[in-house]
């Protein structure tokens, strides 16, 4: 079998946890901080991981992760 290719922007975004979860950084901090609430902000913090639905394409992108 050929090698797969990882897609480039899924190796710059996602990273696999080693329970095989996906770890990405939380949406919706990129601008217009303005409008959003301070809690919004505060829980918006650090990174999350995706559900499994979201995590089975990012799997695909990522084939040796």
């Amino acid at each position: 079998m050929p090698k797969l290719k990882t897609k480039s922007g899924a190796k710059k975004r996602f990273k696999l946890t080693a329970t095989g979860k996906v770890k990405t950084a939380q949406a919706g901090k990129r601008h217009g901080m303005i409008k959003r609430t301070n809690k919004f902000i505060r829980n918006a913090r650090g990174t999350t991981t995706l559900c499994d639905q979201d995590a089975r394409i990012v799997k695909k992108f990522l084939p040796y992760g």
